[in-house]
Parts: structure tokens; sequence; C-alpha cells
């Protein structure tokens, strides 16, 4: 039995990029930096931070487009997955590994507001949000 599963605790590098497909199936991409510790030959002690794509469709992309920030703590459940094309300019194979998430924990306690843009497609919408309103609690996000 084979096994693909990546469990990573780390910070938001960006705010997340939400888009759609032709379909109308939403997916967002970002990444995620997480550090580790450990001593060298001389006894030093020294970081080393790693770099993962994270890749997110669906639900979990619509959430990760309202909540995931720059800086944010998260801790993420996925599937590796490797995607391959071909170098316009020079005409070699190139390749991506990705983290496809499909679990997000939000890990920064307090509250969490969905950015400016999506208040002001709500705006543009008729939705009127009070300014407490705005404000969502840890407890009412549904993961």
């Amino acid at each position: 039995m084979d096994l693909n599963e990546v469990n990573l605790l780390g910070r938001v590098t960006r705010d997340t990029e939400l888009k759609s497909t032709p379909s109308g199936t939403s997916v967002a991409t970002n990444s995620l930096a997480t550090g580790s510790q450990y001593t060298d030959k001389e006894g030093n002690k020294q970081e080393d931070t790693e770099f993962s794509n994270l890749v997110f469709w669906g639900k979990v992309a619509e959430i990760a487009g309202n909540y995931l920030t720059k800086g944010k703590r998260v801790f993420i459940k996925g599937k590796l997955k490797t995607r391959s094309w071909e170098d316009k300019d020079t005409g070699k194979k190139r390749y991506a590994t990705e983290i496809v998430v499909r679990e997000m924990i939000l890990l920064d306690g307090g509250t969490a507001k969905p950015k400016d843009e999506f208040a002001e497609s709500d705006k543009k919408h008729g939705v009127d949000q009070k300014k407490d309103e705005d404000t969502i609690s840890v407890e009412d996000i549904p993961f």
C-alpha cells in the first residue's frame, strides 16, 4: 500500500491568490514557510527554512482566499503533486512539486477578518454589514 500524505505547520508567505477555472471551480495558491533548527559540526545552532508551494481547490480554496494572509500560522494536510510543462523559451521540460491541500487549521487565535476585496464585493451586491458583523469568531469558521 502507498501513502502520499503531507502535514506541515508554518507561516503563510504572502496573501492567497484566489481564482476560478473556466468551469467555475475555485482554485487558490500560496506558499508556506516552515522552519527548523539544528546544531552544526562546530556546535553552533543553525536555522533552516523550507518554502512549499500550496494549491487549494473548491471550498478549501474559498476559505484560504478569505482567511490566509501573509504571516498567518496554519497547519495543513495534503498530498504531493508534481506537474510538468514545456518551457516556451527553451523548449525544455520543467517540473514543479506542490502540495494539494485537503484540510487546514488556522492557528492564530482571536478573530479572522475577510480581506477588504471581499467586503467591497459584498457592498456591490447589496450586502449591508455593520462593523461588528465584519469580525468572525474562530469558532464560526467551518473547519
